[in-house]
C-alpha cells in the first residue's frame, strides 16, 4: 500500500468551517443536555426496566446524549472532534444522519437483546464508535493505503482489547462510571453497515450515469 492518505492528514488544519458546522451543532446539543441537571437523571438514561416495563422508549435515544459527568462528556467531545477532523468530508449531512441513527439503533438493539444484565447506561461513545467505523469504511472503500490500514487496524485492536482486557487504562482511570465496551462494538457494527450501504448506493448511482 502507498501512503496516499498522509497529505490529507497533514491538511486537517485547513478543513473548512462548513465541514465543522454539523459536529459543532452536535457538540452544542451534548453540552446543552448535560446542563439540564437533576431532572435529566430521572428521565434520560437508558433504564432497562423503565423501557420494557413502562414503555419509556425515548430513553433509547436520550441516553446517548447524556453523560455521567463533565469528564465523561469531555472524552466524547474530544472523540467527536477527532472524527470530524478525519472524516467530515466522507459523507454529506444526510449520510452522517443515517449513520448516526444506525449506530444508535445498533447499540440499543445490542443492549436489549444481548445484554439483559445491563440495567443503566449513558453516553455518546457507542454512537461515536459508529461514526468512526463509518469514516474508516469510507477510507477503505475509496482509497485504501498504509495509513488507512494502520488506523483501521488500531481501531479493531482497540475493540478487541476492550473485550479481552477491559477498557483502555488511560480512559477508565479518568472516569467515575464503568466503561460499557459492548456499546462501542455495537455502535461500530451499526455505523459500518450504514456506511457500506451508503457507499454501495453511491457506486450504483455513479454507474448508472
Amino acid at each position: 500500500m502507498k501512503l496516499g492518505r498522509l497529505p490529507q492528514l497533514l491538511q486537517l488544519a485547513q478543513l473548512g468551517a462548513r465541514a465543522w458546522r454539523a459536529p459543532f451543532v452536535l457538540a452544542l446539543v451534548l453540552v446543552a443536555v448535560q446542563l439540564l441537571g437533576a431532572p435529566a437523571w430521572e428521565s434520560l438514561p437508558y433504564d432497562r426496566a423503565a423501557i420494557l416495563a413502562s414503555g419509556e422508549y425515548a430513553r433509547l435515544v436520550t441516553a446517548h446524549f447524556f453523560h455521567y459527568d463533565l469528564a465523561h462528556l469531555a472524552w466524547n467531545l474530544v472523540g467527536l472532534a477527532l472524527v470530524a477532523a478525519l472524516f467530515a468530508r466522507e459523507f454529506d449531512l444526510r449520510g452522517w444522519l443515517v449513520i448516526l441513527v444506525a449506530a444508535t439503533v445498533a447499540v440499543d438493539l445490542g443492549f436489549l437483546v444481548f445484554e439483559p444484565q445491563l440495567a443503566w447506561y449513558v453516553g455518546f461513545s457507542g454512537v461515536l464508535h459508529g461514526l468512526m467505523a463509518a469514516g474508516l469504511c469510507a477510507w477503505l472503500w475509496r482509497a485504501p493505503d498504509a495509513i488507512t490500514g494502520l488506523v483501521a487496524g488500531l481501531f479493531a485492536l482497540k475493540l478487541g482489547w476492550e473485550h479481552v482486557m477491559g477498557p483502555l487504562p488511560f480512559t477508565a482511570s479518568t472516569l467515575a462510571v464503568p466503561v460499557i465496551h459492548e456499546a462501542h462494538t455495537y455502535g461500530a457494527i451499526g455505523g459500518a453497515v450504514a456506511a457500506l450501504w451508503i457507499l454501495r448506493r453511491q457506486r450504483r448511482a455513479a454507474a448508472s450515469l
